[in-house]
């Protein structure tokens, strides 16, 4: 926090305190819900004629639901990163970024579970797992992780929060005011004693602890569900890595582009700085760098042995139908914004958003270039079937309710940060004091 000795604990409660929507914030607001409405209209039509709304066919099973889905079990890892990492080694400087990427989290775990039941086609069916569930099966470890790993969130978003309630119950100002009735609802029991934030302290320290092996078993998982599949492409012992290692930058990526919102919408300057930005670029760039070289691994192995069925899929990739796609995601989604981020001019705030932006887009269509092409290209080859099975684009319908579910995880974020404070206060008090003692 910039100029940190001459602010008082009642100017970081009012600076803190959330806010109203400005005409910005409606709009953005209206979009979003409007984006949620369509998608829901159209996945009602999905309910009433089946997947026949969808341009998913025998080979291409999955298409952009599941494209969706590994997007946001990657953007998911940052609450791992951002709150239980850096928690753990003692990062001071990450304290007003931590909520933020706490919410991030659920709110993509949650989608992520959601567009799973969508591309089930029949949601009363998910009552078959619980029912008559495999552990043999790689399907229910995902539904164990994501259940596990979007409980353990929701706890790790939680009780950090618990101190901030005592401190909006407590307020009068209008904005806040309205939502005494869920303030009270969620921290009522919560009088900030020594014993309970002692207690709370501890709490959140074994949720980090716990939270991080569990991040990386629902992307080793989910690697596992394409890797154990016989396809070109998936056949590999890389993926586990490559999908931790391309998780940890998207969620990085997205963790610039709320820094930048949330510090222009709130007038967070003296908050979120210069400094965070520059850090934060920095930790993009080494994971841009560790996610290239395993995407060189990832395409040079297969390319160097050159069997006849990666030849097609690699052609494909490199220089066929899906080229553009794919140099588009390698050079947004990664060179490009070590290009940005390198210089320390790049690590200011306009730039560490543009790089952030190119990062989540590159990585939205990396995961789209990880599922279709290689549903598209089998070990034994397509032959006697219709010609539409051997192209895939998705239809309207499909487009609606993978744009409406992206805008409903931001919808999420946008209506946490209307009710709850961003940015913790409590904390930034206690780190407040701590500077001023020094």
């Amino acid at each position: 926090m910039e100029n940190s000795t001459s602010i008082t604990s009642e100017i970081i409660t009012n600076d803190l305190l959330p806010q109203k929507f400005g005409k910005l914030g409606m709009i953005w607001t209206g979009v979003l819900i409007a984006f949620c409405l369509v998608g829901a209209f159209a996945y009602y039509l999905q309910l009433k004629n089946c997947l026949s709304v969808t341009a998913m066919r025998d080979y291409v099973s999955w298409g952009i639901y599941i494209s969706n889905f590994v997007f946001f079990v990657a953007i998911s890892l940052v609450g791992s990163l951002i709150t239980a990492v850096f928690r753990l080694a003692n990062v001071k400087w990450s304290t007003p970024l931590t909520r933020i990427a706490e919410i991030i989290a659920v709110s993509a775990i949650l989608f992520a579970s959601l567009i799973i039941i969508v591309d089930m086609g029949r949601p009363e069916r998910l009552f078959n797992l619980f029912l008559y569930g495999r552990l043999k099966s790689p399907i229910m470890w995902d539904v164990i992780v994501i259940g596990t790993y979007l409980f353990l969130s929701l706890l790790l978003l939680y009780f950090p929060l618990l101190p901030d309630l005592k401190i909006l119950m407590g307020s009068r100002k209008g904005s806040t005011k309205k939502y005494n009735k869920l303030y009270h609802f969620l921290g009522s029991f919560w009088k900030g004693g020594r014993l309970q934030n002692m207690l709370n302290k501890r709490a959140v320290n074994v949720l980090c602890v716990t939270i991080i092996p569990v991040a990386f078993c629902i992307h080793t998982v989910t690697s596992w569900l394409f890797a154990t599949t016989y396809r070109p492409g998936w056949d590999s012992t890389n993926f586990g890595a490559y999908f931790i290692s391309g998780a940890f930058l998207v969620g990085a990526g997205g963790v610039l582009i709320a820094m930048y919102i949330f510090r222009k919408a709130y007038n967070l300057e003296k908050y979120i700085t210069e400094k965070h930005f520059d850090k934060m670029g920095r930790i993009v760039v080494l994971l841009a760098l560790l996610y290239l070289y395993f995407n060189v691994n990832e395409y040079l192995v297969p390319a160097f042995k050159m069997k006849k069925s990666e030849d097609a899929h690699l052609t494909q990739l490199f220089a066929g139908d899906y080229a553009p796609i794919f140099w588009f995601a390698i050079l947004a989604g990664m060179i490009i914004p070590i290009l940005i981020l390198i210089f320390k001019k790049g690590r200011k705030p306009l730039p560490a958003l543009i790089a952030g932006i190119l990062v989540v887009v590159g990585a939205w269509f990396k995961r789209y270039l990880i599922v279709t092409p290689t549903l598209l290209h089998p070990f034994l080859p397509m032959t006697d079937v219709p010609e539409n099975y051997k192209h895939y684009f998705p239809s309207w319908q499909e487009w609606a309710i993978a744009m409406g579910s992206l805008a409903g995880a931001l919808l999420i974020i946008t209506f946490f940060a209307r009710v709850f404070p961003i940015i913790p206060i409590q904390e930034t008090i206690n780190e407040q004091h701590e500077t001023t003692a020094k």
